[in-house]
């Protein structure tokens, strides 16, 4: 594999260190020092799971896989994007981990830094895991890491609100059939969907599924499919299904409303399971549509275990041990469970979780069906073009600019960054 020269990997670490990735997660300090390789029987990873102390099962975890390697591992945990820049540093410093569990749109950034080990050279076997999966960690027909999992984005439903309104979810199949269904709602005196539509991250992850079930491409930001998919979010607007609180709403604070009770449907993710159980009302899933019909394809989260290189290639035989106890059917549901709930990337391990939660099987249709962000080989394009489309979705919902002329502009400016 080529290497990175020192003066380049300096210039991309500097740079990285006043970077923050675009991700789910805000920028924060780490939460454990350290970093580098240890000598001898320890073997060093880092994640990023702060909130997972060393008594959390997720630490349990990860040291059962040392020990099966026969190993003891140093784990150090990192806010999201302080573990991308302290891992392009330590890149640099010459001092990189065994093992980086990597938000999965950034694992091209390191990659292009040419301080990963694609997954053939490190001799891992990639072929049973779903390519749409797999797909966000591949740079140039390479695949630099493997999921251990991933959520999505799915449609909820009050079915109280929705028995009331006298509508079938399962007659949700397309657009027009969604929209005929809010009409229902809002006519019973309900309120018809919620979503996140903040000029952040989030809200180009919300609005990718309808994006991409109009059939379009980040490549063309204003093509007639994505200006159709901004026309059904701002017409939901205009009609009044969708209150005008979409406009700042995060995903936690969307999910904050329809928690009320007063919403028949709520576009919201995997990581909210647990939190439907509870609700005072009985909710149920159905999958995102796509403009024509099918399952529209929703962005991927989660991450992926990636492995850096090493000066001593020797290390690989103990890591690769470690990463392969940590995807194997039973150490996928292990992890889906401890992270309520991560979907495994494998047939083998969707089926095993669907043996213990058949109540998932929607979630696991859904991610089937998902795609990553960085996918298309978009690489670290994605970010340059991620950020005019939430402001091109910002413009639209705000009435500031017509769908057209949004999305015409958040092109050119798309265009223009990734020259």
């Amino acid at each position: 594999m080529k290497r990175s020269s020192k003066s380049a990997r300096t210039a991309i670490a500097l740079g990285a260190a006043a970077l923050c990735v675009t991700g789910l997660t805000a920028c924060s300090s780490a939460s454990d020092g350290g970093g580098g390789n240890a000598a001898n029987g320890t073997y060093t990873w880092w994640d990023p799971y702060p909130q997972h102390e060393a008594s959390s099962d997720w630490a349990k975890r990860v040291d059962s896989c040392g020990g099966q390697a026969g190993v003891t591992i140093k784990r150090t945990a990192y806010d999201t994007t302080a573990l991308t820049n302290q891992a392009l540093l330590a890149a640099q410093e010459g001092t990189s981990p065994d093992v980086i569990l990597l938000d999965n749109p950034a694992v091209s950034t390191l990659a292009g830094t040419s301080m990963l080990t694609s997954m053939d050279e490190f001799g891992l076997d990639t072929t049973g895991i779903d390519q749409n999966l797999l797909a966000a960690g591949v740079v140039d027909g390479k695949a630099y890491g493997v999921p251990i999992g991933a959520n999505t984005l799915a449609i909820y439903y009050n079915k109280a609100v929705l028995d009331a309104a006298g509508v079938d979810p399962a007659s949700v199949k397309d657009w027009a059939s969604l929209t005929a269904a809010l009409q229902k709602v809002a006519a019973a005196g309900h309120k018809g969907i919620t979503f996140a539509g903040i000029g952040t991250e989030e809200g180009s992850f919300q609005f990718l599924p309808w994006f991409w079930g109009a059939g379009a491409d980040l490549k063309q930001l204003d093509s007639p499919a994505a200006v159709a998919a901004l026309d059904l979010w701002t017409g939901w607007l205009k009609s009044g299904y969708a209150p005008n609180s979409v406009i700042s709403n995060s995903q936690n604070t969307s999910w904050e409303e329809f928690l009320t009770g007063g919403f028949g449907f709520a576009v919201n993710g995997t990581w909210q399971v647990t939190s439907a159980a509870k609700a005072k009302f009985p909710t149920g899933v159905i999958q995102l549509p796509g403009r024509t019909g099918g399952v529209a394809p929703a962005p991927t989260g989660g991450e992926f275990l990636t492995v850096p290189v090493q000066k001593d290639n020797a290390r690989y035989a103990v890591t690769k041990k470690i990463v392969e106890c940590m995807t194997t059917p039973q150490g996928m549901v292990e992890t889906a469970n401890t992270f309520a709930y991560y979907v495994p990337p494998t047939k083998a391990g969707q089926d095993a979780l669907l043996a213990q939660h058949p109540e998932l099987k929607q979630w696991v249709e859904a991610v089937r069906h998902a795609k990553g962000r960085t996918s298309d080989n978009l690489g670290t394009k994605y970010p340059k073009i991620s950020e005019p489309l939430w402001t091109a979705v910002q413009n639209a919902l705000s009435g500031s600019k017509s769908p057209q002329d949004a999305l015409s502009e958040a092109q050119k400016t798309a265009s223009a960054a990734v020259r």
